[in-house]
């Protein structure tokens, strides 16, 4: 019984990472097709300034998600709720780490 409940939750694990994994590079996809071009102009660079800089927006995780939020009403970008999460975790993941 022990045996079978550890192989559960190590198959669970593993599926998470992989989800993890997968928002991750969904996040970073929607990220270059739809936010570089504008950071960059505006940033320079590779855009990333926007979100390193030491006067930035963005303090927290809510702040974080509620900043996506609002870049995607702005700019009419038409992401599902799940867009934004992926987004969300990919900048949080690369840059924020809150």
């Amino acid at each position: 019984m022990k045996a079978c409940l550890i192989i559960l939750l190590s198959t669970l694990m593993i599926n998470a990472q992989a989800a993890d994994s997968a928002d991750l590079a969904a996040g970073k996809k929607l990220v270059e097709t739809h936010c570089i071009s504008c950071h960059a102009s505006s940033f320079g660079g590779d855009g990333s300034g926007i979100y390193t800089r030491e006067y930035r927006k963005v303090r927290s995780l809510a702040g974080l998600k509620a900043q996506v939020t609002n870049c995607n009403t702005m700019l009419n970008l038409k992401w599902f709720d799940d867009d934004e999460q992926q987004v969300v975790q990919y900048l949080n993941h690369t840059y924020y780490h809150f």
